[in-house]
């Protein structure tokens, strides 16, 4: 028959600790490894648009940009890609969003700069995004959303 003290008990009950708190550390670990490993899997959703260009210059003057929150963002933003110092914060959303303007757009609602506009402004509207897709009220693009039997079929 074995005999345990108090003193082994102790260290057991230590060593069992010391094993769940580093399993715990470990998963703690993988999760943070797998969230940031997340940010380079570009999933992005693709969009039927139809229609043409009304040339408006709404989507110049109310823009949004996906992970830009603060106002610091922004400047960060600007700095290190300096095309973009073209913009500017026009306010916010209801929700607390940034909108942004760009300075070329003129009242016409056209780009001042159009032999210079920036590679998104080509693409616009763009049919692979990594959100849904929505376009200005009044615009003549049109988003179709796909189906959820559409992308199965693919």
């Amino acid at each position: 028959m074995l005999f345990f003290s108090h003193k082994t008990d102790t260290i057991l009950n230590s060593h069992n600790n010391i094993l769940s708190n580093k399993n715990n550390m470990l998963s703690f670990l993988e999760t943070i490894k797998n969230e940031f490993l997340s940010y380079f899997v570009p999933e992005k959703m693709e969009y039927k648009i139809t229609g043409s260009c009304l040339k408006c210059g709404k989507c110049c003057r109310y823009m949004y940009s996906f992970d830009t929150y603060t106002t610091t963002d922004f400047k960060i933003m600007q700095f290190l890609f300096p095309a973009y110092r073209r913009f500017y914060i026009r306010g916010k959303d209801p929700e607390g969003n940034l909108i942004f303007a760009c300075k070329y757009v003129t009242e016409e609602g056209l780009c001042s700069v159009y032999d210079k506009r920036l590679r998104m402004c080509k693409k616009y509207p763009a049919t692979k995004i990594g959100y849904p897709g929505k376009l200005h009220e009044g615009c003549g693009y049109k988003v179709e959303d796909k189906s959820f039997e559409s992308y199965l079929k693919k």
